[in-house]
């Protein structure tokens, strides 16, 4: 087996393990942890004087994002989130202003911007990206969905852009299997902890 068939193989049992754990947890676990998860994610938003957030709408088991999205946009931030173009297998980035109104179902369900409605935005113009996972580790090291979208949107973003991901702790694990273009993130934050790697 070569390398990169190793790899890919390690990364696919991860996902599958990780997933099984975090859809296993139960509905009233998910509310209160997501509530604590992003009770911790806020104040860094605070912190790091961000002004425009890229983040996303959860789907499925992920934590729930929606109120942290509202509490975004009440703070007078500018929220941008992405929309799938399953053709050019890339991430487009749009200005949203309304969560009932900007938002239509995407490809697998999960609710993205409406092109009609929500301008498209420059990814490097966000401050703070939350970003999503399947798996991470205490070092910054992240498992996604497989598809690779969020590596290649990660890559466009400015030099020092905040990379902040939120995730339960049935989601961290000893080390994520990395390739050269697997993207890291620089916070992850659980209902337990903030794991902030050790630089250098």
């Amino acid at each position: 087996m070569s390398g990169e068939t190793a790899l890919h193989a390690a990364k696919r049992a991860l996902r599958q393990t990780v997933l099984a754990r975090r859809d296993a947890l139960a509905p009233e676990e998910r509310v209160a942890w997501s509530q604590a998860i992003f009770a911790r994610v806020l104040p860094l938003v605070a912190e790091s004087g961000a002004r425009t957030v890229l983040a996303y709408h959860a789907f499925g088991s992920e934590p729930e994002t929606v109120p942290f999205l509202r509490a975004l946009l009440a703070g007078g931030q500018t929220l941008y989130l992405p929309r799938i173009d399953r053709p050019a297998r890339v991430l487009t980035v749009h200005r949203v202003g309304d969560l009932e109104r900007d938002l239509v179902p995407g490809p697998w369900g999960i609710r993205e911007p409406d092109p009609g409605r929500c301008p498209p935005a420059p990814t490097g113009d966000a401050d703070f990206v939350l970003v999503p996972g399947v798996a991470f580790d205490a070092g910054g090291g992240r498992l996604g969905y497989g598809g690779g979208y969020y590596d290649r949107l990660l890559a466009t973003c400015a030099e020092g852009t905040a990379l902040v991901a939120a995730a339960f702790e049935a989601q961290m694990v000893d080390q994520v299997p990395t390739g050269t273009g697997d993207r890291r993130v620089g916070i992850v934050v659980t209902e337990r902890s903030i794991y902030v790697p050790e630089s250098g």
